[in-house]
């Protein structure tokens, strides 16, 4: 099965840290809902771009992407 990776964008001086605190903010997410997902992240694109992701299997996307309203999302590639 196909995974999918739901990214939530920011952008800013302080986007970086704003990145890395969504992430907490999504696996507690998990957690409250029991969900089987394990891999989550955030990255700093640039000095003012960065983003916070977790990767879905593409059969659960539709339910989260509702609940989480990610800003865009694409095939995720390990």
């Amino acid at each position: 099965m196909r995974k999918l990776k739901l990214i939530w964008d920011f952008r800013g001086p302080d986007a970086s840290k704003i990145a890395e605190h969504h992430e907490i903010h999504l696996k507690e997410y998990i957690q409250s809902e029991k969900l089987n997902i394990n891999i989550t992240g955030f990255e700093a694109l640039n000095e003012v771009h960065s983003i916070a992701f977790l990767v879905v299997d593409e059969d659960e996307m539709k339910p989260l992407r509702d609940a989480l309203k990610p800003h865009r999302g694409q095939v995720y590639v390990p």
